[in-house]
């Protein structure tokens, strides 16, 4: 009973933290608090400033030759390319509305990583959790953006059609692929970061993955909940709780233990990400669908990803 209630606390202590201030989020904006308004700055100033800030002091700072993982970046990316395949395969067949079909895709498949995850794997494992996560997200950043466009672009047969080198641009600009690529060099040649840049660098990693949450809970919508439907349902049951478990099991066959392998199950376990609502109303995909399958998922998330977390500790992977 002893291991039981610790690996309980355990768990309380790392996810609680995390979605009580998702939930924060969403009681101030509905006590007016925060507006639209404030939501879609804080959003644009993580994506562009602090969450680019807190992954290049992540990587920079790491022993580079020490931290890669060439195995895990491989697996995440076949892993996430077969998955996204056997999701796209199987909706074909009972969705019939295009727009539907991509709006289930991108939600069944799309993780929030970059705050979740990264919220998690520090929680889990601190700096060098942070330092690991931070490398998945440079594969993952442009791995989920184009498999977006993708599925955003085909079962809608936009006229457009797939532009690879508008693609490959704004991949390339995405600020937080942009921090990646400037601190490779500091981490892979082990160059000390002037005390200055340390200093600030810390400042604004500090903000980021709480002003990011606040803005995930603001972002909530829960009369939404009334309009969801069996397509959500079913790309939210997939997002939490069949990919998590075909991958984490396969992770863990292939040879993956003890940080390495919770770090994945973490990844595979995320809600869907904010960001595919933008993506979908965009490119003409359902968003009231893209919506409904966020807020399922963040909110489901809570029970998945602890009881997620609850059973490795339990298992004594960690």
């Amino acid at each position: 009973m002893n291991l039981y209630l610790q690996s309980l606390g355990f768990t309380a202590n790392i996810v609680a933290p995390i979605f009580f201030i998702v939930f924060l989020g969403y009681l101030l904006t509905r006590a007016k608090l925060f507006n639209d308004n404030f939501i879609h700055i804080a959003s644009k100033l993580v994506f562009t400033v602090t969450l680019p800030a807190l992954i290049f002091m992540s990587i920079a700072r790491m022993d580079f030759h020490a931290m890669f993982n060439g195995a895990m970046l491989a697996y995440v990316l076949v892993g996430t390319l077969i998955t996204y395949a056997a999701i796209w395969y199987l909706g074909r067949i009972w969705i019939r509305e295009p727009a539907d079909l991509a709006a289930f895709i991108q939600g069944a498949y799309r993780s929030n990583y970059g705050i979740i995850g990264l919220a998690v794997s520090f929680n889990l494992f601190g700096s060098d959790g942070l330092a690991q996560a931070s490398l998945l997200l440079a594969l993952i950043i442009p791995l989920y953006n184009i498999l977006a466009i993708i599925c955003l672009t085909v079962p809608l047969k936009s006229e457009q059609g797939i532009n690879l080198g508008r693609t490959a641009l704004e991949v390339v600009r995405n600020p937080l692929i942009l921090a990646v690529i400037v601190a490779m060099p500091f981490s892979y040649y082990n160059i000390a970061l002037p005390e200055v840049i340390q200093n600030t660098g810390r400042y604004f990693s500090n903000l980021t993955l709480p002003l990011a949450l606040l803005a995930i809970g603001g972002s909530l919508n829960m009369r939404s909940l009334k309009d969801t439907s069996g397509t959500a349902f079913w790309a939210t049951l997939t997002k939490l709780v069949l990919l998590p478990a075909v991958l984490t099991l396969g992770a863990w066959l292939v040879g993956f233990h003890g940080q390495e392998l919770v770090i994945l199950m973490v990844l595979f376990s995320c809600p869907t990400a904010a960001a595919s609502f933008v993506m979908a109303r965009a490119m003409g995909a359902n968003a009231q669908l893209t919506a409904n399958i966020i807020l399922t998922t963040t909110l489901g998330s809570v029970l998945t990803l602890s009881a997620g977390i609850y059973l490795v500790k339990l298992s004594g992977v960690i």
